[in-house]
């Protein structure tokens, strides 16, 4: 499984250079660790999913990155041992990225499922969404709606966002 995981990182650290996002060096068993490991949110999502999605392999590369480049080890523990403040900014600078690189490849539908999505769990339903990191889910929400301009304001709420 390692060399597949070392071949979705190099394919997605070139997808992020793209649009001007520096990865820093995470390893195949650093990746594994990551999204393996334990978490304090009901997320769903598993290795096998990000493996088989462009999108959401640059949304956990660009997490873990972030994590990197704050100094801190990459470990299965990682997101339970640290607060959740500095767990919910790495994971806005994920979809941020992974959002623009959708907007890159023109593939709104993408961008507006990831927006419904983010409305449904962070803004309507987080329970461990710290009060202080709200606005800027809110601002990433109204960004990246913006960047649906060829849908109405009564379109996008019809289909959730």
């Amino acid at each position: 499984m390692l060399p597949e995981i070392e071949s979705k990182i190099e394919s997605a650290g070139k997808a992020l250079s793209s649009i001007g996002y520096t990865v820093k060096e995470v390893s195949p068993q650093e990746f594994y660790d990551f999204m393996t490991g334990e978490i304090f949110s009901k997320d769903t999502t598993i290795l096998d999913d990000v493996l088989r999605n462009e999108y959401l392999m640059i949304h956990e590369l660009v997490e873990i990155s972030e994590l990197k480049k704050m100094g801190r080890t990459i470990s299965k523990q990682v997101i339970v041992n640290l607060p959740k403040t500095v767990i919910y900014d790495v994971h806005y600078t994920a979809i941020e990225r992974e959002l623009e690189y959708a907007l890159h490849k023109k593939d709104l539908a993408w961008v507006k499922n990831r927006l419904r999505q983010h409305k449904e769990s962070v803004l309507e339903g987080d329970p461990n969404l710290p009060e202080e990191i709200k606005p800027r889910a809110e601002a990433i929400f109204k960004k990246f709606r913006k960047a649906l301009p060829h849908m109405t304001d009564e379109r996008l709420k019809k289909s959730g966002i």
